[in-house]
This record gives structure tokens, C-alpha cells and sequence, in this order.
């Protein structure tokens, strides 16, 4: 059976390694399409969290407190930036993290598709599934914020331009951790973008498709919003299978609940699931799986189930792939 997860985050990450330990029982295959929506040029490197989460995780490479990052990280390269001033202060890159990226950026700058760069770059980790990002095309999320009073550049450190503009999805996690007046989500590059090689090959190949437990703001939205990813998702012969990132009225991890906020969606098993959708419906899922805590949840033309979606270890995780490929 080929198993194809659509993935973002940490959260996704550790979805996808109990995927992979369920698949090594069963001698199935699986893909991983990563969000790409994440990533971002600083001092020079094009960064890919979401792609470098999953490597790392899978590579046994990852921070398993922080839950990012590399394991023993050393930081003296940000200590010098801070040294110089150099600007974003915000963002900070690992010694370990930095080699990663130079090299990824090496390549893109020599003509590789960031597909061809992210098989070379597992090629060290040996993830135990195949990565392929999204699109191999520039996209990126953009938030619609008010500007932060002090920050527009006005005399009296009020707001200009109406008082809005766009920043990158880190800067309104990392530097504000969402905590500003946010109007929309912008998926810049989406329109012209084109679905990663083998990525569509990957869709019409699968057996089951699997939505992981990702924010499904700016780890989901991003691939669906690729040209064609839908499409193949809501035509396709497999069926597609959604785990909730939400338990009870909270995300598992991350700030979901923010995100949601700004789409006016409930911060619920249910309401991610109607924002999904049923595939019947013109959503894309055929199965939404949800906590126990939350059974009894209803979803318009949507099979729902209840399973233990707490992620504590790999075998409470593996189970929850189980009952997610059931599901299906």
C-alpha cells in the first residue's frame, strides 16, 4: 500500500514517524508532501523549517525538548550576528542548522529544484520515507497585520498607509507569536506555482492519503493552495483521511488556535474538520478523525471517528495512524 501524508510542522513531523513505524510493520510504502509556506531567505540562506523538521525528526537529528532544531545545538554564528548588529535580531540560526542551509542554498544557486535538493539532503538523514516539498517554486506566507505602534516609521510611532501591511509568517510566530491584529493569510507565489516533481505522481499513485495533525492554517492551506494539489486530492481514487490537531477547545501544540481565529473558524475538532470539508461537499476529506475527548463531534457529509490522538510515544502514535488507515 502506498500511504501519502500531507505535512507541516512539528506536530506533523512526529505524526509522520509513527506513519513510518506503522509502515515498517507492514512493508507499506510512504510519501511525505511537505508544506513549503514556512520557508524564508535570512542572511543569505533560504531556510525550509518544515522540510528540515520532518528530516531531522525522522533522522533522529532533532531537539526532542525544544521540539525543533538540532540536538546539541551550539549558537556562536547568532552571538556574532547580535555581535554586528545584524538584522533579523528575532530569528536565530543554529551553528549545526546553518550547515544544512548553506548547503541547500548552495545548490539552489547552482539550478536544483529544491526537490532534487531535499533528496540530496536526506540522502545524509535517511528519513525512512520520501520528502517532497509541495512545490518547487517560491511560496510563502505572508500575514496581514496592523502595523505595531512605533514601527510604521510615523513621527508620533502611530500607523500609516492604513495602518496595515504584510510581514512574513515568521516574523508575525517568531517575533510576535501572533500577537498583533491579523486581518488575513496571503499565500504569495501560490497562483503561479507548479506541484513539485513527483508530487502529483505521488497522489495518483496513493492507496490512502493521510491529512496529518498540522496547523491547518499555514501547514495545510499552503499545499492545497498549489495549483492542481486540490484538484488531485478532491479527484482522485484514494481515499483521504484528516487527523484533528485539536483537542477539546486547544491545539495540540503550536498556535492553531490563533490562526483560526483570524478565518473566524471555531478552535474545535469541528471546525477544522468544516473547514476541510467533505469531499462529497466540494471539501477534500472522505474521513476526519478526531480525540476522544471530542467523540460525538459532527461534521456535515463527514465520516467521523474517535481515537487517542495524544502523540506520547511512538507506539500511541502508530496506534493512531491505525485507526486513521481503518478510517479509510
Amino acid at each position: 500500500m502506498h500511504i501519502v501524508v500531507l505535512t507541516g510542522g512539528i506536530g506533523g513531523a512526529r505524526f509522520l514517524a509513527g506513519v513510518r513505524a506503522y509502515a515498517r510493520e507492514t512493508g507499506d510504502e510512504v510519501t511525505a508532501v511537505v508544506n513549503v509556506g514556512d520557508d524564508v531567505i535570512m542572511h543569505g540562506l533560504r531556510i525550509c523549517p518544515d522540510l528540515d523538521s520532518v528530516m531531522y525528526t525522522l533522522g533522529g537529528g532533532a531537539d526532542p525538548e525544544r521540539g525543533w532544531g538540532r540536538v546539541g545545538e551550539t549558537w556562536t554564528v547568532k552571538n556574532e550576528l547580535a555581535a554586528y548588529g545584524a538584522e533579523p535580531s528575532w530569528f536565530g540560526l543554529g551553528d549545526k542548522d546553518i550547515a544544512t542551509h548553506l548547503v541547500r542554498t548552495t545548490m539552489l544557486n547552482a539550478g536544483y529544484p529544491l526537490s532534487a535538493v531535499t533528496e540530496a539532503l536526506c540522502a545524509r538523514w535517511q528519513p525512512g520515507v520520501r520528502l517532497l516539498p509541495a512545490t518547487d517554486d517560491r511560496l510563502e506566507t505572508h500575514v496581514v497585520v496592523d502595523v505595531p505602534v512605533g514601527e510604521s516609521g510615523t513621527a508620533d510611532g502611530g500607523t500609516d498607509d492604513g495602518g496595515q501591511r504584510a510581514i512574513h509568517f515568521q516574523e508575525w510566530w517568531v517575533r510576535y507569536r501572533g500577537d498583533v491584529p491579523t486581518h488575513r493569510f496571503v499565500f504569495v507565489g501560490a497562483e503561479a506555482a507548479k506541484p513539485a516533481a513527483g508530487v502529483l505522481d505521488a497522489l495518483t499513485s496513493a492507496d490512502v492519503v493521510l491529512v496529518a495533525p498540522s496547523n491547518p492554517v499555514v501547514s495545510i492551506a499552503p499545499i492545497l493552495a498549489v495549483p492542481g494539489l486540490r484538484e488531485a486530492l478532491t479527484t482522485g481514487r484514494a481515499p483521504v483521511v484528516g487527523v484533528s490537531p485539536i483537542i477539546g477547545d486547544a491545539p495540540v501544540r503550536g498556535m492553531a488556535d490563533r490562526c483560526l481565529a483570524v478565518l473566524d473558524v471555531p478552535c474545535t475538532a469541528a471546525g477544522v474538520g468544516g473547514l476541510y470539508g467533505a469531499r462529497s461537499a466540494g471539501g477534500i476529506l472522505d474521513g476526519w478523525l478526531v480525540d476522544t475527548t471530542d467523540a460525538g463531534t459532527t461534521v456535515p457529509d463527514l465520516t467521523v471517528r474517535a481515537a487517542p490522538l495524544w502523540m506520547t510515544d511512538e507506539a500511541a502514535t502508530v496506534a493512531m495512524v491505525r485507526a486513521a488507515l481503518e478510517l479509510a
